[in-house]
């Protein structure tokens, strides 16, 4: 059987970054980079639906060592699919990943892992090190619809969107009112007859330029890499600021986005049916829409949203609980993900099975009594890169004060007494409906996942490792 120092799991925007890290810092540790797929990019290579992009701003999407050079702050999915890939080719981590190779168990056992990969040889390690994300790339969330099967025309979820669909003069209607709906909407009302968001609840929205001109500006002045890092912190400084802000005044906030809402809208429109949601801001997460595009399919009357709920589906389209039917040639389900945990890969601990909500999460990155395994989980009021950054240089440490002490094992040990709570503390629904499958979080340090980048630079790239609760051994 093959050996390796590490196994990553996942080719995508985390793993690629976690692969160049630990090829910088340790390259004398053999890697492997298994990827399920046959392609790199991870959910940037599967999402195909229109206008496919990033909700977030691509100086702290972008990875911390790799300046993101394109003008465009909020990019197209297609742009962050060139550069994670790009960053594999310039980084020579292209030459590890080994594509189509799904692990469906990992067993710890006489200071290794072994993996049982889909159709190939098993491998074994003595780090498994997983980045596979935390939603099922086989099947989105579904809701149970109400004859669903008597609609005559094509529905469509965006996770698998037909290629070359032709949409052109059809009439639409996204059933969702998250990032996904907000983006396919406007995206798809220059070519459609007309589009309808659908949404059974509002959601908060803010309009941001797709092109940072001061980001710009600073790049000219202070070059690629040096702007890009001013302008990372200036983002995450700007955000943490929003969220704090959110939490603690939320009604000043909600009024803040309701008026942003009231000056991009057409006259009397009706901001309170549409865009009231009941939960304070950033409960959930907040959309952002690039250059206030979707306002402007409103304004154009290309696009329309219909706050009600769905009765049942009929031969030429949806029939409202409110009575109102909407016409539909196209339906397009975009109701979210499903999540799991570690890409579904199965644990096993010295011929025990890993039973993940009997474990603690040791700063949102290990596993209480299993041993030498990490995985990234990305911040869910911020950029998912800049956790995954850290996530990777704290692995490094760990790799590297193993190897100077002459460890072989290291495993987060939970001495009981910790109150226990949900990993993530966020009320979108595609995480409560799945948080019974994941790890706990501890109510104090170690055992919290961090929300905060500027704590979590401290505590994971200059924190001491000997904590107590993190254990080596020979």
């Amino acid at each position: 059987m093959e050996h390796v120092d590490v196994v990553i799991v996942g080719a995508g925007l985390s793993g690629i970054g976690a692969a160049r890290h630990l090829q910088d810092r340790l390259p004398d540790l053999s890697f492997a980079l298994l990827e399920a797929r046959d392609a790199i990019g991870g959910t940037w290579d599967l999402f195909r639906y229109p206008g496919v992009r990033s909700d977030s701003d691509m100086q702290t999407l972008g990875y911390r060592f790799k300046p993101w050079t394109d003008e465009k702050a909020l990019a197209d999915g297609p742009s962050i699919l060139e550069y994670v890939r790009e960053t594999a080719r310039e980084t020579g981590v292209d030459r590890h990943i080994r594509f189509n190779h799904k692990v469906t168990d990992a067993a710890w056992a006489d200071g290794r892992w072994t993996l049982t990969i889909e159709g190939q040889e098993p491998l074994s390690c003595s780090f498994l090190y997983v980045c596979g994300g935390y939603y099922r790339y086989d099947e989105g969330y579904l809701p149970s619809f109400a004859d669903r099967e008597a609609f005559t025309g094509e529905i469509i979820h965006p996770q698998f969107w037909p290629e070359d669909f032709d949409y052109t003069g059809k009439r639409i209607v996204v059933i969702g009112s998250g990032a996904t709906a907000v983006t396919i909407v406007p995206a798809m009302a220059d070519k459609a007859a007309h589009v309808t968001m659908l949404q059974r609840s509002p959601t908060y929205i803010l309009s941001l330029p797709s092109k940072d001109k001061l980001a710009l500006k600073l790049r000219k002045l202070l070059g690629d890499r040096r702007g890009y890092q001013v302008t990372r912190w200036k983002n995450v400084a700007v955000s943490t600021l929003v969220y704090q802000l959110s939490q603690r005044f939320p009604t000043l906030m909600r009024k803040v986005i309701r008026k942003g809402v009231i000056a991009r809208v057409p006259p009397g429109y009706p901001v309170d049916t549409h865009f009231n949601p009941t939960y304070g801001p950033w409960d959930q997460r907040l959309c952002l829409v690039p250059d206030g595009d979707l306002f402007r399919a409103l304004r154009k009357e290309q696009a329309s949203i219909v706050t009600d709920r769905v009765e049942r589906f009929t031969p030429t389209g949806i029939q409202l609980a409110s009575g109102q039917h909407l016409e539909a040639d196209v339906i397009v389900t975009a109701t979210g993900l499903n999540l799991q945990a570690f890409g579904g890969i199965a644990l096993t601990v010295d011929g025990q099975p890993v039973h993940l909500p009997d474990h603690l999460a040791y700063k949102g990155m290990m596993l209480s009594d299993v041993p030498n395994f990490v995985f990234t989980i990305g911040y869910t009021n911020a950029s998912w890169t800049l956790k995954a950054d850290l996530v990777a240089e704290f692995t490094c440490r760990v790799l590297a004060h193993m190897r100077e002490g002459g460890y072989t094992t290291c495993v987060p040990v939970d001495d009981g007494g910790v109150p226990r709570k949900p990993l993530l503390d966020f009320e979108a629904g595609y995480v409560q409906r799945s948080l019974h499958l994941f790890p706990q979080a501890g109510a104090k340090a170690p055992w919290r996942l961090g929300m905060n980048y500027a704590q979590d630079v401290v505590t994971l790239r200059h924190g001491k490792l000997d904590d107590g609760a993190l254990r080596f051994t020979a």
